[in-house]
């Protein structure tokens, strides 16, 4: 399928079905103003689409559609699904999900309703279908989005029964299930599949993973239903979306986006101020969903209403956050939403028009943005991030870590990004891919952060890797279990021991920081966490590259970080939880020594994001994350397509100031 962009777009979610139709001419006339390309609707309007059951009402938003096209603003077209109208949960009340104290959920709210409920899936095929019928003809549609924001985990009797059928599918018989899971512990041993229940608190760890991946399951299959009703009546190019929440939780973002043409997310920032190389973190994720470029399907404008503090970032913040996006790989920024609703939970939500219809101050700001990615579209379409870095990421191994952290202040997302954050501060561009994904060869580092589940496929990858000539870093907590969630039936890191040449003695979560020491890093601390590491064969090429220092006794002087030759490639083990100093030299260190350099050099909270055009063109989007002027030095002659200046040397970035380079 061909998903090459025709824009880098710009827009915002637009409710024309919260005004009345005389108004939108002036909503429309104000977007063309701001050089809006795209808006997205119809996601919330299932009410609206059909008020009574079977009794469609769609001529409105065709109305709507065409007035857009009209002025140059492309749609996005939601399905509905996310929030069912009242006569529907009134009726068939089962369509509801159950939550873990066995109340339903009540109406009003958004992703309300049971995944697996057979009425739900019937009514979403109806409407889905009278709306592919209906809209999949319409060339100014170029995308739809599935839902909105998939969250909910039901508990009812259907889902359980469910999930007992997906356990019948994954395992060859009830004694191959108990045999996994060790079901001989406390007498948790199943006769019948019908005894096995849906876990709602600790219970055994191979029941709970195998309930998480089923929640993973069910939103698939559910997304499908929308797929396959759809999908004929679109065109080749038309694609198809769902937009994630980052590091949301409850399911495998890229088992959900195996089915998607394109990813998308939701970015908000809520109280504060943009980290940028954690955000950055949150965009490489979802590029790595499909491994190319993404969309942000919604981000705040200036401020949202749900935070603790719910601040307006500052002046000109948000138009850095627009092209850090777009330097991440990000296709459109639009943001949630376009006008004031007067009622409804989000009120108070930031918009760029008030209820009133006036534009509020940030509307001068996002007029700014889009006059920019007009004049450079042309410039970054087609254009892909490249990375010399992978960070794998893994939600089997995060989910199997939470539900036993044995130590309260260990985070799977905060180890992940503890390896993330040094690099994006020096500018390296880094891929976030699944576990699961064959490593390419222009990979020269992969970082494997706490993967504590290993299978066949990884231990084969990884492999093949380190022969080729990759570095390949293992971190704590790393390949310790199965599959199944299991214990391996060896000493850590398992089968890969073949490879680092090393062995975890004993792991130790910690009360007291306690030293590590090693020219890589020089003096370092390990926080939370240390593990103590053996060489199993001695006159292999392994070096101890850091020791901890005196500690508990059974930590001094052992082995903290060790680095391993491996026919052409290298793997350090890391068994300490660095300082973020200690960790910074570390990564330095090793990048160097696998050739993998920085974008530019810039001073601190300066970020340089590179595109690389079809033609090999490198574009470089250099973004000042700080309130203050900062300065850059440019090596050669270069053009930036925001002020039209050329030359090369010192270039001044005011506040939160970008420019869009490329060598002359």
């Amino acid at each position: 399928m061909n998903i090459t962009p025709k824009n880098i777009h710009f827009g915002a979610a637009y409710y024309p079905e919260h005004w009345s139709e005389d108004q939108w001419h002036e909503d429309i006339r104000l977007m063309k103003e701001a050089h809006f390309t795209v808006v997205r609707m119809g996601e919330f309007a299932w009410s609206t689409f059909e008020p009574v059951e079977n009794e469609f009402n769609l001529g409105w938003m065709d109305r709507a559609i065409n007035l857009l096209a009209e002025n140059g603003i492309a749609t996005v077209m939601g399905t509905p699904t996310a929030a069912p109208p009242a006569w529907l949960t009134q009726k068939y009340p089962d369509t509801l999900a159950v939550d873990q104290d066995g109340k339903k959920r009540e109406h009003g709210r958004r992703c309300h309703y049971c995944v697996n409920s057979p009425k739900y899936h019937e009514l979403t095929r109806r409407i889905v279908k009278h709306m592919a019928e209906y809209f999949g003809p319409n060339t100014h549609i170029i995308g739809w989005q599935f839902d909105n924001e998939y969250s909910t985990v039901c508990y009812c009797d259907t889902c359980r029964e469910k999930f007992q059928q997906y356990l019948m599918g994954k395992f060859e018989s009830l004694d191959d299930l108990n045999n996994h899971w060790t079901t001989a512990y406390w007498s948790q041993t199943y006769t019948s599949w019908d005894q096995i229940p849906i876990p709602k608190t600790g219970h055994n760890p191979g029941l709970m993973l195998a309930f998480q991946q089923f929640v993973s399951h069910s939103y698939r299959e559910y997304q499908k239903i929308q797929i396959n009703e759809l999908r004929p009546h679109l065109s080749e190019e038309v694609w198809v979306t769902h937009n994630f929440m980052k590091w949301y939780p409850t399911y495998d973002h890229y088992e959900l986006s195996a089915d998607l043409d394109i990813a998308s997310w939701d970015w908000y920032v809520g109280s504060g101020h943009n980290d940028y190389t954690e955000s950055g973190a949150a965009h490489d994720l979802v590029r790595g969903f499909k491994q190319r470029n993404f969309w942000v399907m919604e981000t705040q404008p200036a401020n949202v209403n749900w935070a603790p503090i719910s601040n307006q970032v500052n002046k000109g913040e948000s138009r850095a956050m627009a092209w850090h996006a777009i330097g991440h790989g990000a296709d459109a920024v639009l943001y949630w939403q376009w006008r004031s609703a007067l009622n409804g939970q989000e009120q108070y939500h930031g918009t760029l028009i008030d209820q009133s219809g006036q534009p509020r101050p940030f509307y001068e700001e996002a007029a700014q943005i889009g006059s920019e990615l007009s004049k450079v579209s042309g410039l970054l379409v087609d254009s892909q991030v490249t990375a010399k870095v992978a960070i794998l990421n893994d939600y089997n191994s995060r989910w199997s870590l939470d539900w036993s952290r044995q130590h309260q202040d260990f985070d799977y997302v905060k180890h992940l990004l503890h390896y993330y954050k040094p690099l994006a501060a020096r500018n390296i561009p880094v891929d976030i891919i699944s576990a699961d994904s064959v490593l390419a060869k222009k990979y020269r580092v992969v970082i494997a952060p706490a993967l504590v589940i290993l299978t066949p496929e990884r231990i084969k990858n990884l492999t093949e890797f380190v022969e080729k000539g990759g570095t390949l870093i293992l971190t704590i907590r790393s390949c310790m279990k199965d599959e199944f969630n299991s214990l391996l039936p060896m000493r850590q890191p398992g089968p890969l021991s073949k490879i680092t040449n090393i062995e975890v003695e004993e792991y130790y979560p910690l009360e007291t920081p306690v030293t590590v020491i090693g020219n890589m890093i020089k003096n370092g601390t390990s926080r939370l966490w240390a593990e103590r590491l053996r060489i199993i064969e001695e006159g292999k090429l392994s070096n101890p590259v850091a020791r901890y220092g005196s500690h508990n006794g059974w930590l001094d002087g052992q082995i903290a970080i060790n680095v391993n030759l491996c026919e052409r490639g290298m793997v350090y083990y890391v068994g300490a939880f660095l300082d973020e100093f200690a960790q910074a030299r570390m990564l330095e260190y090793i990048c160097n020594i696998s050739r993998v350099k920085p974008v530019l050099e810039t001073p601190k909270g300066v970020e340089v994001c590179s595109r690389v055009t079809s033609e090999g063109k490198e574009v470089l989007i250099v973004i000042n994350h700080q309130s203050y002027e900062q300065k850059i030095m440019i090596p050669w002659v270069a053009h930036d397509f925001l002020s039209g200046y050329s030359g090369k040397g010192q270039v001044k970035l005011g506040p939160y100031g970008v420019v869009v380079l490329m060598q002359e």
